[in-house]
């Protein structure tokens, strides 16, 4: 059986890295969940209508657990550049996709972890980002019980620095902060620092050499947190 992973949140999720600005990971042991079937993962993971999906980091997080493990890893992309928390709720087209997904796959796979990084659409209104904790709560309840699980890791990626210079962003580290008490109160959540890593050029999306260096950093942070939870690759 593969040792899965969900993917979801929005764009910094999905990858807008530029192809060719790095090298490619070819690791014949890590999949992707596609067109209800695992392939061997490539990138982009993730498809969307504009073709904006580029380098993200789910491959430099699934190769650096792949080769220190020697386990077959497997990505479930679900992310949605754009999507707010609202977008996540269960019943929206969202989280029925991503049910949808992750169920399919776990026909296949056992679910090991799963990866967010979401919060820049929410940064733009107080309110939103004010209310942040409670909904996003409510959401992974949902997923939780709708996916069967209970001590899976959910590992949370810091928002970008750099969103300080983008003016939607404004409440970018109100977000932080909820992201930040979340694991520091809960003991499934681990947090991921975003700390020195980079922007494309935009203030709003990692450049690629900056998720390879993401993706490292959750398989790190998934690595305490299976320890500490009693999760093992199969």
């Amino acid at each position: 059986m593969l040792n899965s992973f969900l993917l979801i949140g929005q764009s910094n999720m999905a990858g807008r890295g530029q192809i060719g600005d790095v090298e490619p990971i070819d690791n014949n042991e890590i999949y992707m969940f596609r067109d209800g079937e695992w392939a061997t993962a490539k990138e982009p993971l993730h498809t969307d209508p504009l073709g904006l999906a580029g380098i993200g980091l789910g491959m430099s997080f699934a190769d650096a657990l792949q080769k220190k493990y020697h386990k077959p890893i497997g990505l479930i992309p679900c992310a949605v550049g754009g999507s707010s928390l609202s977008q996540w709720q269960k019943g929206e087209t969202l989280y029925v996709n991503a049910l949808e997904q992750a169920s399919q796959a776990l026909k296949s796979s056992n679910l090991k972890g799963i990866l967010w990084h979401q919060g820049e659409t929410d940064s733009d209104q107080l309110a939103s980002a004010q209310t942040y904790r409670n909904r996003f709560l409510v959401f992974i309840d949902s997923l939780q019980e709708d996916l069967g699980i209970s001590k899976t890791p959910i590992i949370l990626g810091e928002l970008g620095e750099f969103l300080q210079q983008y003016e939607e962003c404004t409440y970018y580290e109100t977000i932080n902060d909820v992201l930040k008490e979340i694991t520091n109160t809960h003991s499934l959540f681990s947090f991921v620092p975003s700390t020195g890593l980079t922007h494309k050029g935009d203030f709003l999306h990692f450049d690629s050499c900056s998720l390879r260096e993401f993706g490292s950093r959750f398989a790190h942070v998934w690595e305490i947190a299976s320890q500490r939870l009693g999760v093992s690759l199969d």
